[in-house]
């Protein structure tokens, strides 16, 4: 029955973004939300950055090219996905997520003028009623992007979380904004949301260090996607998310390929 359920998802997307079986392509337009991953990928101050390294890039003895590299990444860094598993002790691993929560339709908050004038900034409750006198009730389910400009400075370290040091004592240097943790709650237990998203390094803000906004969405099963490009391109609503991550047994999240479907016109 849950495949079905999944299988039925699916169709509906391409039915929200007008896919005709006749024509094959999408008749909307997709937006990426990835960041590429490579040497200047932001991670964590604690981490190591993304590794690629290559193993093969010649022409054999047989006459063809081949190519084939290794990569090495933490799993949280550049645009990724956090499971609860990453803050709630029985929380769902980032393979046991279920797809429903990563598939569906999004609406977009834009705190871009809070923010400006705080670097800081949580996210609170009245910003997303505030959206829903404009907009409509969140409806359940979705998946909800939250722009906080950020995006834009990727990936200047500085600019993007404070301070380009690296290391422990780094941490408590970070700035830059996030969700409030009542917030989350509101949108967990009043909007029943699938998952939900932001332009920044972490779902809870850079001097948060407790990270309460994690504990408070990972213990509602609700995952977090981090480090999201390109939210200036999207509407406040119409759109289809789809959020696929590097599947790991047991991991507490991973690299993250996430696009939006815009319908046609849009």
């Amino acid at each position: 029955m849950r495949g079905r359920s999944i299988i039925a998802s699916v169709v509906a997307i391409f039915a929200t973004v007008g896919v005709a079986a006749a024509d094959g392509p999408l008749a909307g337009s997709i937006v990426d939300l990835t960041h590429p991953f490579d040497e200047r990928t932001i991670y964590w101050p604690t981490e190591p950055g993304f590794a690629l390294t290559t193993k093969h890039a010649e022409v054999t003895e047989r006459g063809y090219f081949y190519a084939s590299n290794a990569i090495c990444t933490p799993e949280h860094g550049g645009t990724h996905i956090d499971a609860p598993l990453h803050f709630w002790k029985d929380g769902a691993a980032v393979d046991a997520i279920p797809l429903e929560r990563l598939i569906g339709p999004a609406v977009l908050v834009d705190v871009t003028k809070k923010v400006a004038g705080d670097r800081d900034y949580r996210v609170g409750v009245e910003d997303f009623r505030a959206w829903e006198t404009v907009n409509g009730t969140i409806p359940a389910g979705a998946i909800v992007l939250i722009r906080t400009g950020f995006g834009a400075k990727w990936p200047e370290r500085v600019a993007y979380l404070g301070t380009d040091e690296r290391g422990p004592a780094a941490v408590p240097k970070l700035h830059f904004p996030g969700l409030g943790a009542a917030a989350a709650e509101w949108l967990a237990d009043e909007r029943k949301i699938g998952a939900v998203g932001l332009d920044t390094a972490s779902i809870d803000h850079g001097p948060s260090s407790t990270f309460e906004t994690h504990v408070a969405l990972f213990r509602r099963g609700v995952p977090a996607f981090e480090n999201v490009a390109n939210l200036d391109a999207l509407p406040a609503t119409g759109f289809t998310v789809a959020a696929l991550p590097m599947k790991i047994r047991g991991g507490s999240g991973g690299p993250l390929r996430i696009v939006a479907i815009l319908p046609k016109g849009q």
